[in-house]
């Protein structure tokens, strides 16, 4: 008998991978948890039936959500991560020796516990002196923060239920708030492509632009995620991503990544034409 995993892009659209066991199955204070090893992804990760992540593409994810601003800002010395239960964004920041702390905010303890041990590969860092876990709701976390860190990087789920509130004016704002000067917010942006996801697109983009004076999308190809095309949203107090991106001295820290490099960097900021539409449609609407 083949057994087969379902993610629901959309109400109708579905994208179905082979699997070869499901590895482990828990129910967590606040969600469920599902491991599986699939053929072609590898160990996948399933929180409430949706992917998070899988084994074969999530370098590119936390690649993408991590260098770029570390690229741009340069004087990282204090991050906030909120969600990231999987270690990959932690994994990715440890590479920086000038990041002096870490604060990792996760709701979930079941999620980070399951992914030591099972995805070592992305949970590897999270033990790393510099990394502070906080296992506490991420919305309140930020809200008591002023002027303290030089990036924040929202690496959540998909906004609907928990996560829904990392995609509102207030929340940014709160972000604002808990940002350095020249400070870097960098958040997952969602998918373009189908229409259930576009409208989240548009007021994410329009409620970020309200509150950062540099605000704009950047773009990248994750196979295993909706319709492959996905956004982050880069927002900045100071910093224009292309301009400001110090490519030499980015290249002379001869930094192992497998998808991101600088001429990606400035490439990424290269939006198709529909995408623009869209953003420009969600700041017409403000």
């Amino acid at each position: 008998m083949e057994l087969w995993y379902t993610d629901k892009h959309t109400k109708d659209v579905h994208f179905t991978m082979k699997v070869e066991n499901q590895i482990a199955s828990v129910e967590s204070e606040y969600q469920r948890i599902d491991i599986l090893e699939t053929v072609e992804f590898g160990k996948v990760l399933v929180l409430d039936g949706e992917l998070m992540i899988s084994q074969k593409d999530e370098f590119i994810y936390h690649e993408m959500i991590t260098h770029v601003p570390m690229a741009v800002h340069p004087n990282v010395k204090n991050v906030l991560v909120i969600g990231a239960g999987d270690g990959g964004t932690i994994r990715e920041l440890t590479k920086y020796d000038t990041i002096e702390n870490i604060d990792m905010v996760e709701i979930d303890k079941m999620v980070v516990r399951m992914c030591r041990e099972y995805f070592q590969e992305t949970a590897c860092k999270l033990d790393d002196p510099r990394v502070n876990m906080y296992f506490e709701e991420g919305l309140r976390f930020v809200r008591m923060k002023k002027d303290e860190y030089d990036l924040i990087i929202v690496d959540c789920a998909d906004p609907y239920g928990p996560a829904e509130g990392f995609f509102t004016r207030e929340f940014y704002g709160n972000c604002f708030k808990a940002l350095h000067d020249d400070g870097i917010l960098i958040n997952q942006h969602e998918s373009p492509y189908y229409s259930e996801h576009s409208r989240t697109v548009q007021k994410a983009h329009q409620h970020i632009q309200l509150v950062f004076p540099y605000s704009t999308v950047y773009q990248c190809h994750i196979p295993s995620y909706p319709s492959g095309h996905w956004l982050f949203g880069f927002a900045s107090k100071k910093y224009d991503p292309i301009k400001d991106l110090r490519e030499d001295y980015w290249n002379s820290l001869n930094m192992k990544t497998r998808y991101y490099n600088t001429d990606l960097h400035k490439g990424s900021f290269y939006l198709p034409t529909y995408v623009k539409e869209l953003l420009e449609i969600g700041k017409n609407n403000e």
